[in-house]
């Protein structure tokens, strides 16, 4: 709120006076409280610059400049929008820059410019290569297109039109069709293109002091665009202004991910479209879908709390809310898709303090969902406290150890990447009393240890992952064993000791930095753990830039050099895909980051849920407290399952290859999948595996099984079985006991109840059976995936399948033994479903007649634990 003496100051004015001698710009630079508030001169006359005008000559009269111009044609209704853009810099409405020469060379006003900027820097996210002074030319040599593309976005988003846009539509087209060069054709459909692709703006919306926002949005069809790219999101929300720019990306309509804060300028969409198809993937087994964010900050000066701020607000500019169970479209806001209320956030790399902030602003706009908009804040489960990433990721690191008949009762070695303060690396590192670690690195400091006591370094990290904020640099040297010591990454050169050579398997006695952080990736360890951020390895088939991280293009290494038995992915994109397959062909033991790292998101998903479903009822925060251990356990058996099942694919793996090509086939084919770009094995290479009696890796069968159990969810959800009574225990069995008798009404009119059991129903199905039984099933029998899914609940409670599993899973045998009893298991389970399929002739049971068709085979089969 202005101040009374503020409100007399007035703003700086410009206006412009046109002769037979030439142009004149006069600016008042108000009567403020001295002249320290003008800006430097040259300052001025660089932005007059920028329109495209070259100051000849400048004289003053008392707070007013007169800048003579040389002498240019321009018509007064130039001159007008010049001096309002003008005016509009001065008083720091928009940052004027090179796109400015459109004000004069189109004859567009500086809101206008700022539009086209927008979609500009949007394309140039979209990385269509070109520099913005090549395309601010290349638009000012096309002021009619320019005009024309302005004409057809008002035409589709002002809520004050009449809706239609066939004549602007044609008419762009015909000037796309003028373009006389390749360059100025693209620049041209990729515009065009992005119009048509943008399916809500919050362009027209007015802010609470009568202006228009100082901030813009698009969401996106990203399948329209011009050149959409080998990933391809579901939708995605462009945000744009002097502040923060920032791109949300979803893999669905029901989807949910981390915002982070990006240090990635020049590319921070294709940073998170890769975190995205992670995320998609990572997601498999949880409600809802994959989502990605990721801001950056543009103005020096602007903290990122702030920035986050503007991002979150226009992200739900254009988001739908929902009043009285009634779908509400944005004020101002035209919307050419359907209904999307599902909007929800969670906290990322340098946003983890931030979500109370983005429950308030969701509070401020009275959104539907509340503080589950963004999960994680004051009322929710911290994920450091609760050690839950790392802990699923150790869940991963236990079944790598015991299949390679690992004890880890006794010491282990460990490399890592990370350090005490953060929530993956430290809470990794407490999880086992038998741990020896030697060597890890941050963006810091790098820490040696050849020789630790596990009982002295466990009390040190336990000390240091207490404090408030820790470094290599706070660990005790008394306690680091001789010929070790924390050396700064800034350093000239480290000396390598004797105990610390042999420690890493090396030879020289001087590193830089750069190569001891090297040699500590290549270290021979039981263990690396990443639970830092950046990509570290990839394959020796690519280049660094295949890796899309050039911050650590120096010290990046190939699959082919390391030494490590087990990698633990608790961070995201440690390792390129390619890195992934080509260490797990070597022996490695790898799954990948959205399976080793899932429990994060699903402990998110997982609040979110469940806030809906409890809504505002007295106590809601304490029970949600209360359940605590319950989500943990939830969310832990959740990557147990998932990663059992590649574990039980990939003991069959040269076996089922067949079965598994015949399945990466259905998913290009039926769920929209390039094999290339989801990290899956080409023809050639399939030929190669099947002559060498070899098969998927587990990295690629983890693929398998999560895009597997995406495909079977969404046509699930596509048919009425999610529906039947016979599945409604699914829904019951998500929530914990104490939810499902507070609230029974809550989760019977859950909104996401279909998603839930879709889910629930994909997820045991493609763990029990494996990856590409369903489409085998599919292809022999001509049935459904929702006919499969039918007879296997069938099989499921005749066999009481479920207490069959957990007596195999608590036995003492052998992993070895474990694995084949299960696999004994699996392949019953197959028989008795594919006899039902037959049996039943393609007819789908009645509802009605589900149970009773139950009861009828429990009383004509008796079955054992292992047979029938």
């Amino acid at each position: 709120m202005k101040t009374a003496v503020q409100e007399q100051i007035r703003s700086p004015r410009a206006w412009f006076e046109s002769n037979n001698r030439g142009i004149r710009a006069f600016v008042d630079w108000d009567d403020s409280e001295d002249s320290r508030n003008r800006p430097p001169l040259a300052d001025v006359c660089a932005l007059f610059l920028r329109f495209d005008l070259r100051v000849d000559k400048v004289e003053s009269f008392g707070g007013v400049d007169a800048f003579t111009f040389d002498d240019l044609q321009v018509d007064l209704a130039t001159l007008h929008r010049v001096a309002a853009a003008a005016e509009a810099g001065f008083n720091g409405k928009w940052q004027v820059d090179g796109f400015a020469q459109l004000v004069t060379a189109a004859g567009i006003g500086w809101r206008e410019t700022v539009l086209v900027r927008a979609m500009c820097r949007f394309l140039a996210q979209a990385r269509w290569g070109y520099s913005e002074k090549y395309v601010v030319e290349a638009l000012s040599r096309a002021p009619e297109f320019v005009r024309a593309i302005m004409a057809l976005f008002r035409a589709r988003f002002d809520p004050a039109g009449q809706g239609g846009f066939t004549d602007e539509a044609e008419f762009v087209a015909e000037l796309v069709e003028e373009a006389t060069s390749l360059d100025d054709d693209r620049i041209r459909r990729s515009l065009q293109a992005l119009v048509l692709a943008i399916v809500r703006t919050n362009w027209f919306q007015i802010a609470e002091d009568g202006q228009p926002k100082p901030y813009l949005a698009f969401k996106i069809d990203s399948s329209s665009l011009f050149d959409p790219g080998p990933v391809v999101p579901f939708r995605e929300i462009f945000v744009h202004s002097d502040d923060v720019e920032g791109v949300h990306l979803r893999s669905g309509a029901v989807a949910r991910g981390g915002l982070r804060w990006s240090d990635r300028p020049e590319d921070f969409r294709t940073e998170v479209l890769g975190l995205m198809k992670t995320q998609a993937v990572k997601n498999a087994p949880i409600v809802p879908m994959g989502a990605k964010g990721a801001f950056v900050v543009r103005r020096a000066g602007i903290a990122p709390v702030a920035a986050y701020e503007t991002f979150i607000r226009a992200l739900l500019d254009v988001t739908d809310n929902i009043v009285a169970g009634r779908v509400i479209h944005p004020d101002r806001v035209v919307c050419a898709d359907g209904d999307d209320p599902y909007l929800v956030v969670a906290a990322d790399k340098g946003t983890a303090r931030f979500s109370d902030v983005a429950n308030g602003i969701a509070a401020e706009y009275g959104f539907w969902l509340g503080d589950a908009f963004a999960s994680g804040g004051s009322a929710g489960y911290d994920h450091k406290a609760m050690g839950i990433t790392a802990r699923g990721a150790w869940v991963a690191v236990e079944r790598h150890f015991a299949e390679a008949g690992m004890d880890m009762s006794q010491p282990f070695t460990v490399a890592g990447i990370g350090d005490m303060s953060g929530d993956v690396f430290g809470n990794g590192m407490l999880l086992s009393r038998n741990i020896r670690l030697i060597a890890a690195f941050d963006h810091r400091h790098i820490f040696i240890d050849p020789s630790p006591n596990t009982t002295v370094s466990l009390a040190e990290r336990e000390r240091l992952a207490a404090l408030p904020a820790s470094s290599w640099d706070d660990y005790n040297r008394t306690r680091i064993s001789l010929g070790g010591g924390v050396f700064r990454r800034s350093a000239k050169s480290v000396s390598m000791s004797p105990e610390a050579r042999a420690a890493l398997g090396l030879d020289a006695d001087n590193l830089t930095p750069d190569e001891l952080i090297q040699a500590i990736l290549r270290a021979p360890v039981d263990l690396l753990w990443n639970g830092g951020i950046g990509t570290y390895v990839r394959s020796e088939r690519e280049s660094d830039v295949d890796a899309q991280d050039p911050v650590n293009d120096r010290v990046r290494v190939t699959a082919a050099e390391l030494r490590a038995k087990v990698v633990g992915e608790g961070g995201n994109l440690g390792f390129t895909e390619r890195a992934r397959i080509d260490f797990a062909l070597r022996g490695g033991r790898i799954n990948g980051d959205f399976i080793d790292n899932a429990a994060g998101v699903a402990t998110s998903d997982l609040e979110v849920n469940l806030k809906v479903a409890i809504g505002e009822m007295p106590g809601r925060d304490h029970l949600l407290a209360t359940l605590t251990d319950d989500v943990a356990g939830r969310v832990l058996d959740g990557s147990r399952h998932s990663i059992l099942a590649i574990s039980l694919a990939a003991a069959q793996a040269s076996y089922l290859l067949e079965r598994h090509i015949h399945l990466i086939g259905n998913l290009e084919v039926e769920g929209g999948i390039d094999p290339l770009v989801a990290g899956l094995p080409t023809v050639t290479e399939l030929g190669r595996r099947r002559e060498l009696g070899q098969g998927l890796t587990r990295p690629e069968i983890a693929i398998l099984v999560a895009q597997s159990k995406n495909l079977v969810s969404q046509e699930l959800l596509a048919s009425t079985v999610v529906d039947d009574d016979a599945f409604n225990g699914r829904l019951l069995a998500y929530f914990p006991p104490a939810v499902v008798d507070a609230v029974p009404a809550g989760i019977e009119n859950h909104p996401l109840r279909r998603e839930i059991i879709a889910t629930a129903i994909a997820d045991e199905l493609v763990n029990r059976v494996g990856p590409g039984t369903i489409y085998r099933l599919q292809e022999r029998l001509g049935v459904s995936t929702a006919d499969v899914a039918l007879a296997y609940e069938t099989v499921r409670r005749v066999l009481d399948l479920d207490a069959v599993w957990d007596e195999c899973l608590a036995s003492a045998a052998t992993e070895e033994a474990r694995i084949d009893q299960l696999t004994e298991v699996r392949e019953l389970v197959e028989h008795l479903t594919s006899w039902l399929l037959r049996a039943q002739n393609g007819a789908r049971p009645a509802p009605d007649a589900f149970a009773a068709r139950i009861e009828r085979l429990m009383r004509a089969t008796k079955v054992t634990a292992l047979g029938a």
